[in-house]
């Protein structure tokens, strides 16, 4: 049975991989892992992220999830929503644990992400980040019109809904 992912167990993990892993990776924090990082939120069902490169980080994770009894899972926002250009550069820098850089996913992909998924955490997620100032409601419409042309490559997203949600976040963010 794994275990819900605190704060201080997410940090283990992050400390157990970079002791693991012997080439350089990046490793990014998603969802639920972030808002726990972040603070608000105590625990999360699972570590969700995305590693670049992949192959050495990946071998590691199935024996720390069995050491650390907890669930990894590889999602990040670009596997839902076209990647919005220079995601990278806006994603914080967490720390570094031996040849590993961790970072939070690039929030306003993460919050474009959740707000398209409309589920009433997700919502909450955004805004939480709206509320602690690290994103910009005002910049969601920007950075969704970076990615609507490709939209079409996600047949279950419909454009018109998608911007309506935004512009009903930023509506409720903005009283």
């Amino acid at each position: 049975m794994r275990e819900r992912v605190t704060a201080s167990r997410l940090l283990d993990f992050m400390r157990a991989l970079g002791t693991e892993v012997r080439t350089d990776a990046r490793v990014y924090l998603v969802g639920g892992a972030t808002a726990v990082l972040l603070g608000w939120r105590d625990s999360t069902v699972d570590v969700d992220l995305k590693i670049i490169p992949d192959d050495e980080v990946l071998k590691c994770i199935p024996s720390l999830k069995e050491a650390l009894k907890i669930n990894v899972e590889l999602a990040s926002p670009d596997d839902f929503i076209p990647e919005v250009p220079g995601w990278q550069e806006r994603s914080q820098f967490i720390k570094r644990e031996g040849k590993v850089d961790f970072f939070h996913y690039d929030l306003y992909m993460q919050a474009l992400a959740k707000i398209e998924r409309g589920h009433a955490m997700d919502i909450n997620d955004v805004r939480q980040m709206i509320n602690r100032r690290l994103i910009d409601p005002k910049r969601l419409p920007e950075f969704f019109e970076m990615i609507a042309s490709q939209l079409y490559k996600y047949p279950a997203i419909d454009p018109t809904t998608f911007r309506k949600s935004i512009e009903k976040v930023i509506a409720e963010n903005l009283k």
